[in-house]
């Protein structure tokens, strides 16, 4: 809105030609989504509490977490407003990108908030029906890749995979690029669900795997660093900018308050909406497989649970009173260490640690090609 009201403006006072800059209104970004959080982060914490919308441990997950139960949940409420509102102060609200993205993110939002309602507040245990919420994600994941699909954002890489350490490598999908694109959706606001179990892990994680789209997407969208890189060139996506950086603000607000020990969670309503928005944010930037590697604590922990139920389900009979056997103690796997012994803040610390490794070596493919 500000970007719609001042940038006309220039010619006029010379201030406003700042907002003509990218760079100038990404940084402003982190500031506005920080001071969201701290503004009205409180206000909504203290909301929750008074709905007593508080958050239910599992019944198998380690004993210490019961402690946990009186914590406010549906944080991801503050999130989504922090990233929402500079977004529509400062970003073109006409670019497809960042519409498209604040649909993904609201739209996961909610799905995650219906879960977390029926979950902490109408005493569901299972919260929203497994395959209620796969359908809910499956659409918007399938409702993303058919737009981009049949109308694309930049007509030439719609549909191609660029290949990571690979400068020439492409790979066009054709239309089984829509189905990819709510794969991609799905299973990685998944593995963020699967990650937010510890104060502050997925949040941490989110904000090194923003820092690194981040940069992707303004590099994309900047005509001579992408040369220079010899990345794709996407013409509007630099306007993105605006929203990734916001997202990195959000989640630098949201870590002051769910830092160990965390005043709130974010709930389904948070991790749903920010595992859909990196990974919209990996498919919009063209660098789709390098989600793998951007987001490596969210895959670990995802495997984590598919290796776990895997081998359960094969080695049935075989373990004590006819049960299945298990590889990790307890998954997700930050659950694992939990159990070896390991204190929790030393667990996400070091989670956080790797994540900023798996950032750094995903950026570090720009010049590995």
């Amino acid at each position: 809105m500000l970007y719609h009201l001042l940038t006309p403006l220039a010619d006029k006072v010379g201030f406003f030609r700042l907002f003509g800059y990218i760079t100038f209104r990404a940084a402003l970004a982190t500031i506005l989504a920080m001071l969201t959080i701290f503004v009205f982060g409180p206000m909504i914490i203290r909301w929750l509490k008074r709905k007593q919308f508080t958050e239910k441990t599992r019944d198998d997950g380690p004993e210490h977490h019961k402690t946990k139960e009186s914590t406010p949940t549906m944080g991801g409420i503050i999130i989504i407003l922090a990233i929402a509102l500079p977004t529509l102060l400062l970003a073109d609200l006409t670019n497809r990108y960042v519409l498209m993205s604040l649909i993904v993110m609201i739209g996961l939002g909610l799905l995650g908030f219906l879960d977390d309602y029926l979950k902490n507040v109408k005493g569901r245990p299972l919260g929203l029906i497994a395959r209620y919420k796969l359908i809910g994600q499956a659409l918007i994941g399938l409702g993303i890749g058919a737009i981009l699909y049949f109308f694309p954002l930049d007509p030439g890489h719609s549909t191609i995979l660029t290949v990571p350490f690979f400068k020439d490598v492409a790979i066009d999908l054709g239309w089984g690029y829509i189905p990819f694109v709510a794969f991609v959706i799905i299973g990685f606001s998944n593995a963020v669900n699967l990650t937010d179990g510890l104060d502050g892990l997925a949040i941490g994680g989110t904000l090194f795997s923003g820092l690194a789209y981040a940069v992707f997407i303004y590099v994309a969208g900047h005509a001579v660093f992408a040369n220079y890189l010899e990345v794709t060139f996407l013409q509007d996506i630099g306007e993105l900018t605006i929203f990734v950086t916001a997202l990195v603000g959000a989640s630098l607000g949201f870590l002051w308050f769910n830092s160990h020990p965390a005043e709130v969670f974010m709930g389904d309503t948070g991790s749903l909406a920010l595992g859909g928005t990196i990974a919209t944010m990996a498919i919009f930037s063209k660098q789709e497989l390098l989600l793998v590697v951007v987001g490596g604590v969210f895959v670990l922990e995802a495997l984590s649970v598919m290796l776990q139920v895997g081998y359960y389900k094969v080695t049935k009979g075989k373990g004590p009173n006819g049960e299945g056997k298990r590889l990790f103690k307890m998954a997700p796997l930050h659950h694992h260490f939990e159990m070896k012994g390991w204190a929790e803040s030393k667990v996400i610390v070091r989670f956080w640690i790797i994540a900023a490794m798996c950032a750094l070596v995903a950026i570090s493919t720009l010049k590995l090609r």
